[in-house]
């Protein structure tokens, strides 16, 4: 078993109660659709890279991404606690399936990313999750270039081409490709005054 057959979940919080409960935080879109959850892969902080199987014996969605989550043979408070800040895994091949213009970001890291106006800019290297929106990392003459992950600006992935189709606004590689103004007003330290 490596990480990359499985993808991230979640991770649990905190003990809930005295019996065992966790507070877990799925990354999912539909929380109620985990509720039959039958098992997960915990990787704990002290043993990065290492995973380990556990039966669920409850999953209870509370609100957004949060749920309470009992495994079975986790008992009290105190087998509970070493859990916190675990991170919770799926094997890959039982994610949900997605309608033909969606993708997993795991999917299309190495992909070439084509705009409809420019060709070929460089390719998929990875993907940040950031608490605005989640962004694509890719390399564009020698310059890392995010772009936002939203419709307007991401159309679909061809899995066939290995493709990730873009429409990118105007300006946006000037922004990491031109040097700031900032840049251009201070003086240069190898001159002399």
């Amino acid at each position: 078993m490596t990480l990359d057959d499985y993808y991230q979940l979640g991770s649990i919080g905190k003990p809930h109660g005295l019996k065992g409960f966790v507070v877990a935080f799925l990354d999912v879109d539909d929380l109620h659709a985990y509720r039959k959850l039958k098992s997960v892969l915990l990787e704990m902080p002290t043993a990065p890279g290492k995973l380990v199987s556990y039966d669920v014996e409850k999953l209870q969605p509370q609100a957004n991404e949060r749920a309470l989550l009992k495994l079975k043979g986790i008992d009290r408070i105190e087998e509970a606690e070493p859990l916190r800040n675990a991170k919770l895994y799926r094997p890959l091949q039982e994610l949900p399936a997605l309608a033909a213009d969606q993708f997993y970001f795991h999917d299309v890291i190495g992909y070439t990313v084509l705009d409809a106006k420019l060709g070929t800019l460089g390719i998929v290297e990875t993907f940040y999750e950031l608490p605005q929106q989640d962004v694509l990392a890719m390399r564009y003459q020698g310059q890392e270039v995010l772009i936002p992950v939203v419709d307007e600006l991401v159309s679909h992935a061809d899995q066939a081409t290995k493709t990730l189709h873009v429409t990118l606004p105007e300006g946006l590689l000037d922004v990491y490709l031109l040097p700031s103004s900032r840049e251009q007003d201070e003086p240069d330290e190898t001159e002399e005054a």
